[in-house]
This record gives structure tokens, C-alpha cells and sequence, in this order.
């Protein structure tokens, strides 16, 4: 499992020009799901994300959470972070899990999320043609992967 966390002072998600989603002082999340994923990528992951301090403090350093800045969370379903780039110029998407497979994972790390940052999540749809919009806060982007735990 893959994500890349954008700290923003605000997002959105717009389906077919209707706001969906949006969000002001949080994270965009954009989550890239694997066929092989299960329930101990998506706990890890959560908890890492909910206890991530890159918000700044009263001295402007990455000290406080999202529990300790009161932020929201936007998740996006994005397969193309398993694009694989080795061959041609076209990407394979190989790696990523199918819709039967990721969308219920996809729905339990919303879940799981919210239970451990105690945050409010709101999200796009999978598989959905969505426009995202975001200011980068920062810019703070950061990639993680479940895969690459040390």
C-alpha cells in the first residue's frame, strides 16, 4: 500500500462540477492500493499517518499532528502510484489491486483512519473521473509505503 500525504491548507474533490469533498488545514491523501495488501498495511500506515508531525508549532517547527492542529483528511483511490515505468512509455498498472480487491481495503483504511487520528475523513470515489484541488502547505509532501517499513 502506497500513499502520498500533501499538507494543505485547503482541498477538494469535484465529480461531474459538484463538490464532493473539501477540506480546509489537513492532508490530501492519495492511496495506491496492491493486490497483496491487507489489514496490517492499512493499521500501519494509520497510525503512522495520524501520529505524523509536520504541522508547524509556535516556533513554525513540524512539531504537532493532525490530532493537535484539529485537521480533516481528504483519501483519493489513485492506482496509478503501482504504475510501473521500466518498459516503453506507456505505464503498466499490473501491480495494482482490481476493484474487487481494493475498494473494500480502500473503505477499511477510510475506516481505520478515522478511528485512529479521531479526525474527521472524507473522500473521493472510487474510480471516479475526479478533479482534485489543493494548495500544498509547505509545500509538505511525503511518500510512504507499507512495503518499505525500515
Amino acid at each position: 500500500m502506497r500513499v502520498i500525504i500533501q499538507r494543505v491548507s485547503e482541498a477538494s474533490v469535484t465529480i461531474n462540477q459538484k463538490i464532493k469533498s473539501s477540506i480546509q488545514q489537513g492532508f490530501l491523501i492519495l492511496l495506491g492500493i496492491e493486490s497483496e495488501d491487507g489489514k496490517e498495511d492499512i493499521e500501519w500506515l494509520c497510525r503512522k499517518i495520524s501520529n505524523l508531525r509536520v504541522f508547524g508549532d509556535d516556533k513554525g517547527l513540524m512539531n504537532l499532528s493532525i490530532k493537535d492542529v484539529q485537521g480533516e483528511f481528504i483519501v483519493v483511490s489513485q492506482f496509478t502510484l503501482h504504475a510501473s515505468t521500466k518498459k516503453g512509455n506507456r505505464p503498466s498498472f499490473i501491480k495494482a489491486a482490481k476493484p474487487d480487491v481494493a475498494i473494500p481495503l480502500y473503505e477499511s483504511f477510510v475506516d481505520y483512519l478515522q478511528l485512529t487520528s479521531e479526525r474527521p475523513v472524507y473522500t473521493g470515489e472510487f474510480g471516479g473521473d475526479m478533479k482534485v484541488a489543493l494548495i500544498n502547505d509547505g509545500p509538505v509532501t511525503i511518500m510512504m509505503d507499507s512495503k518499505n517499513r525500515e
